[in-house]
């Protein structure tokens, strides 16, 4: 196991902005809009690895001296961190039956394009064999495992991370802390650092190398909830810290040397994309820059030469019949990938394969679906337009004029626009849907 970094403590002022709970005259709303804890320029930036520390560090700035272009996304993710106080924690040890090898702390989850293909009955309980079905989610793969709860971590940590950083509130940081202890730290109920029980299938394999997946579009989010919360968040501890600074260092070594990990490693679509993104965040934090910025080198002919054609296409995503989706998805994992690169002297951006590929093209295929001009021309049974919004706005940032151009005529997703608080890619629409 690599020896930890020494991770440093920023000097943030907890105190909270007061939220009023009453309506405001116009004329006075912009006095009563969520602000930012009282904050110098000389505050220490938080080192995330998606997001840009000192990005975040100027626009908490900004929040506190009461820009008003940011007041509608505090509003948002004030109104989202604050649903979130009253629910969880969750505990990978609650589920009706533990992984296979009976170990409660084991991570289990269904593959979720697999149905049964008979009723269960006494002699067969799943129905048994299995068989597959692009893009329809099995809705059994809901209950009784722990895809569900751990997405909650994921989404709630991030939120409430974020929400404790611009505003000071003290409750924000205290549900972070309580929810990533549970999860990862806490002996009686914290989960083991391997995806050995990822996306099994009843009857058929125990676990599989695609359920990487599971933790690799998302716990990245987690990274950087981690490192938002040791720039000071009252309650977060020293124990904390290093003790996720272990686990994720367990869980990196595991991504990197298991067999499932060199499986989807290896991989030509959007997993293999996200393994990536995994791997260069979890080196990245946890003090191996190196393998960060090997691993973001890496995409470049490893992934935009090989899995993006010259015209902009992602010719493994559109053959799904989620075609939308998975193209806006995979680009996630690679504006997420250019925003690690940055922090390593990476630029993906700029990168030019040798048919054309790139990032910029790759994006650019999309506006005219993004923005609405067009309908998309591929395989798609549920299309979102705002899905795009997030990689769009990715590529407006890294200067292509093209994605700047659309930024206005693009669609908000539900829950508001965050981009300006928290300025890296989501899946912003849900395969579950």
């Amino acid at each position: 196991m690599r020896a930890r970094p020494r991770m440093r403590l920023g000097a943030l002022v907890a105190a909270a902005a007061a939220l009023t709970a009453v309506l405001i005259p116009p004329a006075q709303a912009a006095a009563h809009e969520p602000r930012a804890a009282p904050a110098t320029a000389r505050e220490s930036a938080p080192r995330t690895a998606v997001l840009d520390g000192d990005r975040l560090r100027r626009t908490r700035l900004r929040l506190a001296h009461g820009d008003p272009r940011l007041a509608r996304a505090a509003r948002d993710l004030t109104a989202r961190a604050d649903r979130w106080l009253g629910q969880g924690p969750w505990t990978v040890v609650d589920k009706p039956k533990p992984a296979p090898g009976g170990d409660v702390h084991d991570y289990l989850s269904q593959a979720p394009y697999w149905w049964p293909t008979t009723a269960p009955t006494t002699d067969n309980p799943w129905g048994c064999p299995y068989e597959q079905r692009d893009g329809q989610r099995n809705p059994e793969v809901d209950t009784g495992t722990d895809r569900q709860d751990v997405e909650k971590v994921f989404d709630s940590s991030y939120d409430l991370a974020l929400a404790w950083y611009y505003t000071g509130k003290k409750q924000y940081a205290v549900k972070a802390g309580q929810i990533l202890r549970t999860w990862f730290l806490d002996a009686a109920t914290k989960m083991n650092p391997d995806l050995d029980h990822a996306q099994f299938i009843p009857c058929k394999y125990d676990g599989r190398a695609i359920g990487v997946i599971d933790f690799s579009q998302s716990y990245t989010s987690v990274v950087d909830a981690v490192a938002l919360l040791a720039t000071g968040a009252p309650g977060w501890t020293r124990g904390d810290r290093a003790g996720m600074g272990e686990w994720n260092e367990d869980f990196l070594d595991w991504l990197v040397h298991s067999d499932f990990g060199e499986q989807e490693g290896a991989a030509d679509n959007n997993h293999g994309t996200f393994y990536d993104m995994q791997v260069a965040a979890l080196a990245y934090a946890t003090g191996d820059k190196d393998l960060a910025r090997r691993t973001v080198l890496g995409v470049r002919a490893g992934r935009i030469d090989a899995q993006i054609a010259g015209d902009g296409t992602q010719p493994q995503e559109l053959a799904r019949t989620r075609s939308w989706h998975y193209s806006t998805f995979d680009l996630v994992a690679y504006t997420r990938l250019a925003a690690i690169g940055r922090h390593v002297g990476v630029d993906l951006w700029r990168y030019r394969g040798p048919q054309g590929q790139s990032l910029v093209k790759a994006v650019d295929y999309l506006l005219p679906a993004a923005t609405g001009a067009s309908a998309w021309p591929h395989p798609e049974l549920e299309f979102h337009r705002f899905a795009a919004s997030d990689v769009v706005r990715a590529a407006a940032d890294a200067g292509d004029p093209a994605a700047r151009r659309a930024v206005p005529d693009l669609e908000a997703p539900p829950g508001g626009d965050l981009w300006e608080l928290r300025p890296a890619a989501e899946q912003l629409d849900s395969i579950a849907g």
